[in-house]
């Protein structure tokens, strides 16, 4: 297996930075490269020779030069620049209670040139090697770079598809660069999976040094906990889930029951549910799974650097992301903050988060100018996931925002099941989360906030197949209150062959069917 050679010399980094992608990819062999494309896969051909599994593979696996030089730690989100924690060491909040962040060692990193990253990323995309094939391990060295590859617990993760809405953008919005990072195609159905992969792999690795961990819990409206249960199942970790009654999808209930966690049906909202786990959490060796735990969030910047090698490392204008519990706003900030720290491109794009009307304390504290934040009692939303009042990450979430000079914008019910419906007419199949934020890109068309020809890219959080049954609500009428302008219900014909062409000429005389 080829290893990653030293970085060039302090005298000749400038250089390095004019090279090409082209020889730096040709002049660097990457770790879990085929450096010769034409030959087999290493993996797949130590495996037909019975060198082991890719796992194993990788426990024998040199590590990479100068890995020992990379780095990350515990630091206070905001607070005493002195004090810093191991990531082994299990803990979520700072000495004043804030919130903590996992910093890099950037020194370190910044010793490649950006020219390396990009080749080292692009080579590793996509492949068998364990766990580089991963959309969120083949950043490993700006993940967590101490974790042993044996120690990770993956399911190839991410290398989720950025969609072009061409037909939706240009009869719908006028735009011509419209985009949806599609992170509900991944193994639960939602961009969770890239956190999870990341946390469920530290749990792993500090249960190895002997940690006493029994389990791993969370509180979830529903995609967090399908996430961590799907992979602590392939950790063979316990775990444990509490769920807000009454208040998620049958298919986002059943995914931790068929992985078999201990799955727990509070009678409260998703705030309740997080005030008690945090409270088990404190008396019981079960290791919190929420985004308070700021390891979720390394994973989840993935997504946000992997936007970035789609287009070619190019930036977009303005990205939309749906806002809940605010984690992964902070994480898409962070990913692209890191490429651009690390000179892989030259600046931010502008941050959008979308909330629902019904859970939008994150929106009325930005109208407020941020002077002012206040918890809200978050009212029942078919975007159930964001159904938030008091997010976590609200401070990380406006520091996000301020630093890329970013809106926020909210939904009603209607307007985001509307949104939802309409873009589906052109081939998607959105979830209520990807409505809110589809919703909020149509008013800021609407006020020219956002241009016809601004690179636009949508955050759509989860599959649409999660939440199939606010789409049959919507399309049988069953919504009281909304309309269903885009509604498309079944058409009931008896089986006559004079019925069934009484309805198909009467559709193929109508406007819709006129080409």
């Amino acid at each position: 297996m080829a290893a990653l050679i030293a970085p060039p010399a302090p005298t000749g980094v400038a250089c390095a930075r004019a090279m090409s992608f082209r020889s730096v990819a040709k002049r660097v062999p990457v770790a879990g490269a085929r450096v010769q494309p034409r030959k087999t896969n290493v993996a797949v051909r130590a495996v037909a020779k019975g060198e082991g599994s890719i796992r194993e593979q990788a426990g024998r696996r040199a590590p990479l030069e100068k890995s020992s030089l990379f780095s990350a730690k515990y630091v206070p989100f905001a607070g005493d620049s002195n004090e810093e924690y191991s990531l082994d060491e299990v803990i979520y909040r700072s000495q004043s209670g804030g919130l903590l962040d996992v910093q890099h060692d950037m020194e370190a990193l910044a010793i490649y040139p950006p020219e390396y990253w990009k080749a080292l990323f692009d080579e590793r995309v996509g492949k068998t090697v364990w766990p580089y094939g991963s959309g969120v391990w083949s950043k490993k060295e700006w993940v967590l770079p101490g974790i042993p590859d044996e120690d990770i617990v993956s399911m190839f993760e991410g290398n989720s598809n950025l969609f072009w809405a061409d037909r939706y953008g240009r009869e719908n919005l006028g735009m011509k660069d419209l985009w949806v990072k599609q992170c509900g195609n991944s193994h639960t159905g939602s961009f969770k999976d890239l956190g999870m992969t990341a946390l469920v792999s530290q749990v792993n690795h500090m249960r190895r040094q002997g940690k006493p961990l029994a389990a791993v819990g969370c509180a979830s409206t529903g995609d967090t906990s399908a996430a961590l249960s799907a992979y602590a199942a392939a950790a063979g970790i316990p775990s444990i889930v509490f769920l807000p009654a009454d208040k998620i999808s049958l298919a986002q209930l059943v995914q931790p029951i068929a992985n078999g966690s201990l799955v727990m049906s509070i009678d409260t909202d998703f705030d309740g549910c997080m005030r008690l786990i945090r409270q088990v959490t404190a008396e019981l060796p079960i290791y919190l799974a929420n985004s308070l735990n700021s390891l979720r969030l390394e994973g989840q910047k993935t997504a946000a650097i992997e936007i970035l090698q789609q287009f070619d490392w190019q930036v977009p204008d303005y990205v939309i992301i749906p806002g809940g519990n605010l984690g992964n706003v902070y994480a898409f900030y962070k990913g692209f903050k890191m490429c651009k720290d690390l000179g892989l491109v030259d600046k931010l794009p502008r941050i959008v988060v979308a909330q629902a009307h019904n859970a939008n304390p994150l929106y009325r504290a930005y109208k407020a100018g941020f002077e002012n934040y206040e918890a809200i009692k978050a009212e029942p939303t078919f975007a159930s996931a964001i159904q938030i009042g008091d997010p976590v990450s609200i401070d990380r979430a406006i520091y996000a925002l301020k630093e890329t000079n970013g809106i926020v914008e909210e939904a009603t019910e209607e307007e985001l099941m509307d949104a939802a419906a309409e873009a589906d007419l052109t081939g998607m199949f959105n979830c209520p989360h990807t409505g809110v934020a589809l919703a909020a890109l149509k008013k800021l068309r609407a006020n020219q906030t956002i241009g016809p020809d601004d690179r636009t890219v949508v955050i759509s959080t989860a599959h649409g197949l999660k939440f199939a049954q606010s789409k049959v609500a919507y399309h049988s009428g069953q919504i009281e209150g909304i309309i269903g302008k885009y509604a498309n219900p079944p058409v009931v014909v008896k089986e006559d062959f004079g019925a069934v062409m009484d309805v198909l000429t009467k559709r193929l005389q109508s406007e819709q069917y006129k080409s």
